[in-house]
């Protein structure tokens, strides 16, 4: 397994970690920003946080059937563990802003079932992936995640088996540190286009 500081090393380098001043999809302002798509764009580097994630996940849990992840980003992710541990992976995609299972996938009875993302904040997307799994009388044996960031806030009331966890402070745009204030704000992400 990957400590923490090769992990970390592994972030930075892949610019999936980086520093500066950023605008969240929140609205608050972070002195870093996350983007695993930079990390999972090299490949190399990508497959040993996927390698020991797949680590810590066998020696967290027994055992299951099926690795769900939401789309877009937990899709590389839950594929790579798929494929390490041997699971059958499915993934869930957003239809009229609900997440569903489409292309033939489906969650039979009783089925055991890991929810993989890239990052877990405030765990509303893998809630949603659980809702799925529950209508579908599955049985949900945990979440998984690259870099937990929730530092004991997300809706998950269970354990999150992660790679590295991050505790990333953020601000509303009245109360900025003198040293994020300084430095010119950028809104990166997805939901910013």
């Amino acid at each position: 397994m990957l400590s923490l500081e090769e992990s970390l090393k592994i972030l930075k380098e892949t610019k999936a970690l980086q520093d500066g001043h950023f605008i969240l999809s929140s609205g608050l302002h972070s002195p870093k920003y996350v983007q695993c798509a930079q990390l999972l764009s090299k490949p190399q580097k990508a497959s040993k946080i996927c390698n020991s994630l797949a680590e810590k996940i066998k020696s967290s849990l027994a055992d299951f059937d099926i690795v769900l992840s939401p789309a877009m980003g937990g899709i590389i992710i839950g594929y790579e563990i798929g494929k390490i541990l041997n699971k059958e992976t499915i993934f869930s995609e957003r239809i009229n802003g609900e997440f569903k299972l489409r292309r033939d996938f489906n969650i039979a009875k009783n089925k055991k079932v890991l929810i993989v993302e890239d990052v877990i904040t405030t765990g509303k997307s893998s809630l949603e992936c659980s809702k799925l799994v529950i209508e579908s009388g599955g049985e949900i044996v945990g979440y998984s995640c690259i870099i937990d960031r929730s530092n004991g806030k997300s809706v998950i009331k269970e354990k999150i088996i992660s790679q590295i966890k991050l505790d990333i402070p953020t601000y509303t745009k009245d109360n900025l540190p003198e040293s994020l204030s300084l430095i010119k704000a950028i809104k990166p992400g997805s939901r910013n286009l």
